[in-house]
Order: C-alpha cells, then sequence, then structure tokens
C-alpha cells in the first residue's frame, strides 16, 4: 500500500518491512546505557572540523559533524547559525558523505516502523512539527539499536525534525535522522529550500 508522502518513518521509509526481534534466541541483551550529551563548544572549535573545501562554497549549505553533535547553517563560507543535535545509535549512524534536502514537510505524520500505525501531527509525535529529509536508500537495515535488535527490509530515509523528547538532543540516539530543539527545527526549516546542500561529516 503507497504511502502519502507527508508520512514520514525515520528510519524505515514507504513500502518497507520491520520485525522487532525480542526475545529470539541470541538476540536476548540488557538495554544499552544511554549514551551521554554531547560537551558544550565554541564557534571556533566547530568550524575547525569544517572541510576547507566546503569553505569556498557560495549559497547556504548544512554541516551536521556527528562527532561532536552540531549542525552547522554556513552562508558563503560563514557559520550563520548552529544547532546541538542528535544523531544516529552506534550500528545505526546518520549517514556520512554530502547530500541534498529532498523534501520538506511541516507537521508531518509519523508511521511506527514496526507496526505501522500512524501517528498524528501534534505534541506525541516523535517528529515535532517539522520534517526535512535529506537521505534515502533501499539496502534495508539490522542490527542492535541499544534496546532490541531491529531488522528493516526496504528502504530507509534520514532527516532533520523536532522531537518531543527535548533531553535526546546532543546525544547520539536515534536511527539515523537528526533530532534538533523545536525551536531550531522551525528556524531551520525556514532557512533552507529542497535542494540545500548537506555534509554529514563521520
Amino acid at each position: 500500500m503507497a504511502v502519502p508522502s507527508a508520512v514520514q518513518r525515520c528510519a524505515p521509509a514507504a513500502g518497507t518491512l520491520a520485525l522487532l526481534l525480542i526475545g529470539q534466541p541470541g538476540w536476548a541483551r540488557k538495554p544499552d546505557p544511554i549514551p551521554p550529551s554531547a560537551p558544550a563548544i565554541s564557534d571556533q572549535v566547530a568550524m575547525a572540523r569544517v572541510p576547507t573545501d566546503l569553505l569556498a562554497e557560495p549559497g547556504l549549505q548544512l554541516v551536521l559533524d556527528r562527532r561532536q553533535r552540531q549542525l552547522m547553517v554556513l552562508e558563503n563560507g560563514q557559520l550563520k547559525r548552529r544547532f546541538p543535535a542528535a544523531v544516529g545509535t552506534v550500528g545505526w549512524e546518520t549517514p556520512a558523505g554530502r547530500h541534498r534536502v529532498l523534501e520538506k514537510t511541516a507537521h508531518p505524520v509519523w508511521q511506527h516502523p514496526a507496526n505501522g500505525r500512524n501517528v498524528a501531527p501534534g505534541a506525541a509525535n516523535p517528529l515535532g512539527s517539522r520534517w526535512i529529509g535529506f537521505y534515502r536508500d533501499c539496502h534495508g537495515r539490522n542490527g542492535w539499536d541499544g534496546e532490541r535488535h531491529l531488522q528493516i527490509s526496504g528502504c530507509t530515509v534520514a532527516g532533520f525534525h523536532g522531537t518531543p523528547h527535548r533531553w535526546t538532543v546532543g546525544r547520539a540516539v536515534s536511527h539515523g535522522c537528526v533530532r534538533l530543539y523545536e525551536e531550531n527545527v522551525q528556524e531551520l526549516f525556514d532557512l533552507v529550500e529542497v535542494g540545500t546542500p548537506v555534509t554529514v561529516l563521520p
């Protein structure tokens, strides 16, 4: 069944099959401890990891530093804004490389990756009020996510979005998406457009 474009799954995408393998022989283990939050850093430290060729690029671009858990908005090579970010956990890392904004959705519907249940826009929606997708592949995923073994057959997506769980921002806790504070993702949504370059540093 086709899923409307406004429906977002982070990380599984439309047409996927996700299986939670809980209590299966060989998969039983205790949940991992919650990863620590990234320490506060200065603009100078944040910019030090940005590749020099990106600093020469004109226009607006986004640079996500997974290690520092910082999202930088650059304009003509200069730092315009910087936001703390939650990134993918071990085994579900946010995809490194050079990408572009693929889609923007205000008030997205979230679809649960395991049971397919839709969560309407509102305070309980794990995506918050904004979705900015920048990555998609159809290779499937398979691995421990810190709490359980999750197997996804089909396509996965990654993007920037809000979250009702503010404590997670600054930690490596997602299935590949980038969680931002609600006020920050709303600002980012207004700054970017489809096609805006996105670089994810490992």
